[in-house]
């Protein structure tokens, strides 16, 4: 028996650790050829050879997506090897917290490039094949898929501008929901709570104490393939079914 996916292409970005090496995973087994997006290409092929060594199939594209000909030139990569694209996972993601007072503004603008414009060139560049890939089959559906936060949901003190760029996400995901209904190409957010994955990594130390460690120090939290698993039941219903919000939570995280 096929798999759900089976025939279909998927771009995963930021691919090279956590959520979006286990979403490359995850819909590689629904049977998906999936397209590695990221910047560290030695991880990208690691994650590619255990893919196909489990009998699927993976395209490495090293790009950074908050360089719009890179995002571009990605999805262009993705098409001109598999002919199609059916699945747009956006992934790819920063978080940099702390005061505003203060703050850095280069970590702002580093935020803002990977978190909300490096999702919109690449939606931007992937909407002419994913609309195409809605009129054929096997399924005659599409998918995007951004990958916001609770902190999309909810602001917290030192999370600011974390907070305004998976607001954005949010709303621009469901604009753009409203804007391709009719053309069955589904659009859809996945807002995670505590997650172990490297995002907290890049905080300095003090940060990390006060803002991050009082939360994740004192509940069990998400693995990268409890949110993964949230990505493949969005894109796996059926084609009347669409899954424009899913919030996945720690269940002790208040």
């Amino acid at each position: 028996m096929a798999s759900k996916l089976t025939g279909t292409v998927a771009l995963v970005t930021g691919a090279s650790s956590g959520i979006g090496a286990a979403t490359a995973r995850e819909l590689a087994e629904h049977g998906a050829s999936v397209a590695l997006v990221a910047r560290r290409k030695d991880r990208l092929e690691e994650l590619a050879a255990e893919i196909e060594k489990a009998g699927g199939t993976a395209l490495v594209v090293e790009a950074d997506i908050a360089d719009r000909n890179q995002a571009e030139g990605a999805v262009e990569q993705v098409v001109e090897r598999f002919g199609r694209l059916d699945t747009l996972v956006n992934n790819a993601g920063l978080m940099l917290l702390g005061p505003v007072v203060g703050a850095d503004a280069e970590e702002w603008d580093r935020m803002i490039a990977v978190n909300l414009q490096g999702l919109l060139y690449t939606t931007r560049a992937a909407l002419p094949h994913l609309l195409r890939a809605a009129e054929q089959g096997p399924r005659q559906v599409a998918d995007i898929v951004n990958i916001s936060s609770q902190a999309g949901r909810m602001a917290s003190k030192g999370y600011g501008v974390y907070n305004l760029t998976k607001f954005g996400v949010n709303g621009f995901t469901e604009s753009l929901r409203q804007e391709l209904a009719q053309r069955h190409v589904r659009v859809g957010v996945l807002e995670p709570g505590a997650v172990e994955t490297e995002l907290v990594g890049h905080n300095t130390p003090e940060v990390r104490n006060e803002l991050v460690d009082p939360v994740i120090g004192r509940i069990e939290v998400l693995t990268a393939e409890d949110i993964a698993d949230g990505v493949a039941y969005m894109v796996t219903r059926p084609r009347r079914t669409a899954i424009g919000e899913l919030w996945i939570m720690p269940t002790d995280q208040g």
